[in-house]
């Protein structure tokens, strides 16, 4: 059985440092973890790949939302992933979707080959497409590294099944990164039940801030966290993790 790898995602220097710390193999740098994650700054990819030696991806999606992307937001992209290769990423995430729900197959292999030596990772946008069957062999067939998803279900326990079917159907030509609720108490059922080789997971937990003043009344922003919180990854927790795949 080939080692099992775990990604963790993260949205600071300090949750990098954790994930290599705890023993991840790689991590995925985004930005605004509560939209779903949207491209970082350049500052911090660069403090990133400086701190830590571990795989680097890099979520390269210009807003959150769909991922019906105008021409204008498609352009974006591209400057995004050529900073990242400058930046010296090991790899970057996006995905593309038609208006039907279909991979947008020409633009996607578009920035697969632009994205070239780096690896190419396509993001959770395959949970939304149509059919699934259809979209794992279209980024095959775009020669895409990487789909990250939780089955086309809201997590993976939910969708492990579809997961399994996945694993199968890909046959080795297309690496499945299987993410979306992976917790400490269920990641060795799941990946038990659908042998799964790559897990990417966020173990974070809540750091309170350390603001002696604090007005609770306002909020920075249209989701109302406080701005009190934070969530970090747990070096810990990462560190069962890494036990718990390394032990099946």
């Amino acid at each position: 059985m080939a080692s099992r790898l775990l990604e963790i995602c993260i949205d600071s220097v300090a949750s990098a440092l954790a994930a290599q710390e705890g023993g991840a193999n790689r991590v995925e740098l985004c930005d605004n973890l509560v939209e779903g994650g949207t491209t970082p700054s350049y500052g911090m990819i660069k403090a990133v790949r400086d701190k830590i030696s571990i795989g680097l991806m890099v979520m390269v999606r210009p807003r959150g939302g769909d991922f019906l992307y105008s021409e204008e937001e498609f352009e974006i992209m591209k400057s995004d992933i050529e900073m990242a290769k400058g930046l010296g990423a090991d790899g970057v995430v996006f995905g593309l979707l038609n208006p039907d729900g279909s991979i947008d197959k020409t633009r996607t292999k578009e920035l697969i080959e632009l994205s070239r030596p780096m690896k190419v990772t396509f993001h959770r946008a395959f949970d939304m497409v149509y059919d699934g069957t259809q979209a794992l062999e279209d980024l095959i067939d775009i020669g895409c590294d990487r789909v990250l998803t939780s089955g086309l279900h809201p997590d993976v326990i939910k969708g492990q099944e579809v997961i399994k079917q996945l694993i199968e159907q890909s046959s080795s030509r297309i690496a499945i990164l299987a993410g979306g609720g992976i917790r400490l108490d269920n990641i060795k059922s799941f990946v038990q039940n659908t042998n799964i080789i790559e897990v990417h997971g966020s173990a974070r937990i809540t750091v309170h801030s350390q603001m002696t003043f604090q007005n609770d009344q306002i909020a920075m922003g249209g989701i109302t966290n406080s701005e009190y919180i934070t969530k970090v990854a747990d070096e810990a927790t990462i560190r069962k993790f890494r036990e718990v795949l390394d032990a099946i």
